[in-house]
């Protein structure tokens, strides 16, 4: 008893010190920036003023309203295209599940201009079209993982007794499924309520979300009161969602543990093929925007032309740019770099301890799992402004007044990307079998050999994956790069929004140009992502 008391505490304290670093940098580089600036409001005593506003409630409610449209279509366009990744098999398939994924990773700036390009002057559709484009891939991929894990047996049986394929899915299939339908439409929810590169280009000055509107606050008005009760509506509305994501998150897991996984994808047959084709016709929908903006990146008044890639070279008319595109593209690769290998290690601790945690008996550890693991969703819904200004009034605190160092920037998109990591390598280490890691350390094996001998090659694809969608994602980072970036260190993305609205028609073909480019890296990054990424046919790729 004494010898399992010591090792129980001799656990705790290595899982508390490897605790340390993940809660550390939330609480660091992300809870302290977020309460400074709520506080600064606080203090400025405009709070409850700004939150009696009858225009602040307007804001939200359009921000709710755009944002539940944008989860409606996503979720009607994402079903059919999750049933063909699940239960289809047909030559191509394999690339729809790349090419599914593409709008997710594609730069905000990317998007927003690529529907700019169908929808010149922008409004409120293209803005809910182009939000819903971005994440037809979170519900296809979450609802197909499981999706292809449950028995088909049942639908089957429910059509052997009479009932018409449309009510055996109505009535057997679709409550499976949704635990992980109401998953991914809470992290849809969340991604949309929280956009912002994409109201921006589309929406102009005619439609302002909260997300936009806290920008607008503290930057152009510097209404620090106003831009905080904007926050604070924008967090409750936040840790809603979340809270829904983490519920139907849990009961997809346990219905994923109740059923064993059958091989189920065939050929379709009869009525099957409709849902097949609608599969395919949202992919080809989900082309056209992407088709667009490569036509525009070539196309001028005079006809076809490469003059917006080799304008590249230079700052764009009239100096829209302090540097040029390609140093731009070369300071967002090491950017991303930077925040790709800090994000890696904070999110892969993070997964670790959470899978300690959940491995522990007891209410309280486990409560303490979801604890953190709903924390470092966090990021993802607060406003990247908030996030940005908190840096610029807090982090000169630090040794070195990071409010300076190159380092502030991949910071800002390690948050970002942090949540991301999580979500891909946590699902892995949690299938590990723990029987081999008490055999490993049956025979001697400290916590670190058993993780370099068992978990680590168990999980390496999946590391592998992370990082490079984590990368991906940095590469097109706006929000708060678009805040924190200094106008002769732009990123990409910050280069082609200076672009975009400066005057000249080179300036914009330029703009094009390198939207162009980011997507093609990101295609051929998301490529050998899923390929690379894959565990047993399915990868870790979008399993929020």
């Amino acid at each position: 008893m004494a010898f399992t008391a010591g090792r129980l505490n001799t656990r705790g304290t290595g899982l508390a010190l490897l605790a340390l670093l993940p809660v550390g940098f939330l609480a660091v580089f992300f809870a302290w920036p977020v309460v400074a600036i709520v506080g600064r409001g606080f203090s400025a005593g405009g709070v409850g003023t700004a939150v009696a506003d009858p225009e602040t409630w307007r804001l939200a409610w359009f921000t709710v309203a755009t944002a539940a449209g944008s989860t409606l279509i996503a979720v009607l366009a994402g079903i059919p295209v999750a049933f063909l990744l699940a239960r289809v098999r047909l030559p191509g398939v394999g690339l729809v599940r790349t090419l599914v994924l593409v709008p997710f990773v594609l730069p905000t700036v990317v998007v927003g201009l690529a529907f700019r390009a169908l929808w010149p002057d922008g409004g409120i559709f293209p803005l809910i079209l182009a939000n819903a484009f971005f994440n037809v891939a979170v519900v296809a991929r979450t609802v197909s993982g499981l999706w292809s894990h449950l028995d088909p047996r049942a639908a089957e049986a429910a059509r052997a007794l009479g009932a018409s394929p449309w009510r055996a899915f109505r009535s057997v299939t679709l409550p499976a499924l949704a635990p992980a339908i109401a998953s991914a439409a809470a992290v849809v929810f969340l991604f949309c309520a929280t956009s912002f590169g994409v109201v921006l280009i589309l929406g102009g000055s005619r439609f302002r979300t909260l997300e936009t509107e806290i920008y607008l606050r503290t930057v152009d008005l510097l209404d620090l009161s106003g831009a905080a009760a904007l926050s604070l509506v924008q967090f409750a509305a936040v840790l809603g969602a979340l809270a829904v994501g983490a519920l139907a998150r849990r009961r997809r897991e346990n219905a994923v543990r109740l059923r064993s996984h059958h091989e189920t994808a065939r050929r379709p047959k009869g009525g099957e093929w409709w849902v097949a084709s609608a599969g395919y016709a949202v992919l080809a929908l989900l082309m056209t925007p992407i088709v667009a903006l490569l036509l525009e990146s070539v196309s001028t008044e005079d006809g076809w032309s490469f003059a917006g890639y080799r304008a590249l070279a230079g700052h764009g008319t009239r100096g829209a740019l302090q540097v040029s595109g390609w140093d731009a593209a070369m300071i967002s690769l090491r950017t991303a770099t930077d925040a790709t290998l800090l994000a890696m290690v904070v999110g892969v601790l993070a997964s670790v301890v959470l899978v300690a945690l959940r491995r522990t008996p007891g209410r309280l550890a486990r409560g303490m799992g979801e604890t953190m693991d709903v924390a470092l969703m966090l990021p993802l819904g607060v406003s990247a402004v908030t996030v940005g200004f908190g840096y610029l009034v807090t982090l000169d605190a630090l040794p070195g007044d990071l409010r300076t160092s190159p380092l502030l920037v991949p910071l800002a998109q390690a948050l970002v990307i942090i949540p991301l990591v999580v979500r891909m390598v946590l699902p892995v280490l949690r299938s590990v079998d723990v029987r081999l890691r008490q055999a490993a350390s049956t025979l001697g094996a400290g916590p670190a050999r058993v993780w370099r001998e068992i978990d680590l090659p168990l999980t390496a694809r999946s590391l592998v994956a992370a990082a490079g969608f984590g990368y991906v994602v940095a590469l097109g980072e706006f929000g708060a790069t678009s805040f924190l970036a200094r106008p002769d260190t732009p990123t990409l993305p910050v280069a082609v929004a200076t672009l975009i609205s400066r005057p000249g028609a080179l300036n914009n073909q330029m703009a094009y140009a390198a939207c162009a480019m980011l997507m093609i890296v990101t295609v051929v990054a998301v490529a050998l992502i899923d390929r690379f990424g894959s565990v047993r046919g399915h990868s870790s790729v979008g399993e929020f």
